[in-house]
């Protein structure tokens, strides 16, 4: 019991610090002070600072995650009602949670100055929702749409909420109050990024779908 207290003291305590002063900056003293903790126990709990910090990501992407999960759709729901919801969920992650900021703070210190951690990220948890976000549209696109353009359309929903992640403040400086509070709440801006992405989806330019030969399904899909 002592030996999880004292790992999560310094999990508890790496965090600020790591979304403070970033990986390199960060100290082992820094962090063990912040603890509590002989300056010793860094090793003895995790081996080394850069086992640590892979830890305290993983921990906050796992924080982050449990506190808005990924919705579970019914088998009639449409594929439309799933990216809304996959954007909601989206969008709260990264926008709508105020508790514990230091998360998000390291997250995005990592998504744009990433460390090696960065691909452990990627691995168990950008990669399995990227590709979630990949089925829902092979149910919305027609198969002639070629993987590089399905790749970068699920890359620019996932770019929209970002967006609203790293230019919030500049974006609040930049609309009224009156707007800011009525018109750009985590769930309006959710909304508004779904109503755009599905119509685009049902609008695709011609010169987006490949010469190959698609089922009446497909050429169906493709004239909506």
């Amino acid at each position: 019991m002592r030996s999880d207290s004292t790992r999560h003291q310094i999990l508890a305590a790496a965090g600020p610090v790591f979304a403070e002063k970033g990986f390199e900056k960060a100290t082992v003293r820094d962090i063990c002070r912040a603890a509590g903790v002989n300056l010793a126990a860094v090793n003895y709990y995790f081996g080394d600072k850069h086992r640590l910090y892979v830890n305290t990501v993983q921990q906050a992407y796992e924080n982050r995650a449990a506190t808005v999960p990924m919705p579970t759709w019914d088998e009639l729901d449409s594929p439309a009602v799933q990216l809304r919801g996959f954007i909601h969920t989206l969008m709260a992650r990264m926008v709508g949670l105020d508790e514990a900021p230091w998360q998000t703070r390291l997250l995005m210190r990592e998504v744009l100055s990433p460390t090696k951690a960065c691909q452990t990220l990627i691995e168990e948890y950008f990669r399995p929702h990227m590709e979630i976000l990949l089925q829902i549209l092979d149910k919305m696109l027609p198969l002639r749409v070629d993987d590089h353009r399905r790749q970068k359309i699920a890359f620019s929903i996932v770019g929209q909420c970002l967006f609203y992640r790293v230019s919030g403040s500049v974006v609040s400086l930049m609309v009224s109050p009156g707007d800011l509070q009525e018109h750009y709440s985590v769930t309006a801006l959710a909304d508004h990024i779904a109503d755009v992405c599905i119509a685009s989806l049902e609008n695709l330019p011609d010169h987006w779908l490949s010469a190959v030969a698609a089922s009446p399904t497909d050429m169906a899909q493709a004239k909506k």
